[in-house]
């Protein structure tokens, strides 16, 4: 895992150049939606994609973690398809869906039953390398996604430069990432972490939560604000030195968000000692997103080394399927 995590960059430029040789089919019927639908470390990139490109696309993304599709979808909608394995059992029952109802459907996948899907029925698809843990290759499915965005017109091709500025930039800050991430998974070692950010950042803030599920073996929670401020902030009324809280900033969180994060920090930390905030770098929405994916995967990564134990397996996962498989 470790090795998987420190080639983040590189599976981004190795990304990009699988993305550069995909080939899509021209549609002339224009779009009304677009729906991603995937899980876990395959669907993980549709909800921070979602966010980044929102300021740029023009019709709804949604993001679908489910056997089943919502009743919008149809002839009108692009569907993608993002399963790392190829053969995620929820993401082919909402692919035969889609196909059922007549949407443009892209697939996204090392192989597997959705492979043989999408080429059994003449579907547009990208191959990404296979053979890891999925939430390992979040660089591949992730940058697909723009490039079928962008295939089918729906973006510009900016985000070509602002992929290589966040490698040049993650590149830069690597050795400071890593510091700073030992620092905060010490931090968090023996407590249950609690993650809050701004809302158009939650996306990142499921993946900090994930990786933490599955690397460190820790439950944990997230939430974002402001919706945070209506709801969750009443709970924190008792005491509890085993919750650790994580901000996650950046200098261009609106200024009203800002100051709700200030007040918020202040209420939970009557409740508990450990709190920290991790301030992002880059110059965009995509840049400050992948630094903090990159970080929190290293937070994870030094908590499972704190511990112990080992990061890759998921024997309860595995353990899951095979009993669905029984069924």
């Amino acid at each position: 895992m470790k090795e998987l995590i420190a080639s983040f960059t590189a599976q981004l430029r190795q990304a990009m150049d699988i993305g550069e040789k995909a080939v899509f089919s021209k549609s002339d019927k224009p779009f009304s939606n677009v729906l991603i639908t995937g899980l876990g470390g395959s669907g993980i990139g549709g909800s921070i994609i979602a966010q980044v490109v929102e300021k740029e696309i023009t019709i709804p993304v949604v993001v679908n973690k489910d056997y089943f599709i919502p009743a919008f979808v149809g002839t009108d909608t692009l569907v993608i398809a993002s399963s790392y394995s190829g053969n995620t059992e929820e993401t082919v029952a909402a692919l035969e869906l889609a196909l059922q109802r007549g949407a443009t459907v892209v697939c996204v996948t090392s192989g597997g039953k959705i492979l043989e899907i999408a080429q059994s029925s003449g579907l547009d698809h990208i191959v990404i390398p296979g053979g890891m843990p999925p939430r390992a290759c979040l660089a591949y499915s992730l940058t697909q996604l723009f490039y079928v965005l962008n295939g089918f017109g729906l973006i510009s091709d900016g985000f070509k430069k602002d992929l290589e500025a966040t490698i040049h930039l993650l590149d830069h800050e690597e050795e400071h990432i890593c510091s700073e991430a030992y620092y905060l998974a010490e931090k968090l070692h023996r407590k249950i972490p609690v993650i809050y950010s701004q809302a158009d950042y939650e996306g990142v803030c499921v993946r900090f939560r994930q990786q933490i599920n599955e690397n460190s073996k820790m439950l944990c929670w997230h939430h974002a604000l402001p919706e945070m401020n209506h709801n969750e902030l009443v709970g924190w009324t008792t005491s509890n030195d085993k919750l650790a809280v994580v901000f996650f900033r950046n200098e261009t969180d609106y200024e009203r968000t800002a100051a709700r994060m200030e007040l918020t920090k202040g209420i939970v930390s009557k409740y508990t000692p450990y709190v920290f905030e991790v301030y992002s770098k880059g110059a965009t929405h995509l840049q400050r997103s992948m630094y903090l994916v990159h970080f929190g995967d290293w937070v994870s990564w030094y908590l499972s080394e704190i511990k112990n134990i080992d990061a890759t397996e998921v024997k309860v996962i595995d353990y899951l399927k095979g009993e669905l498989g029984k069924i």
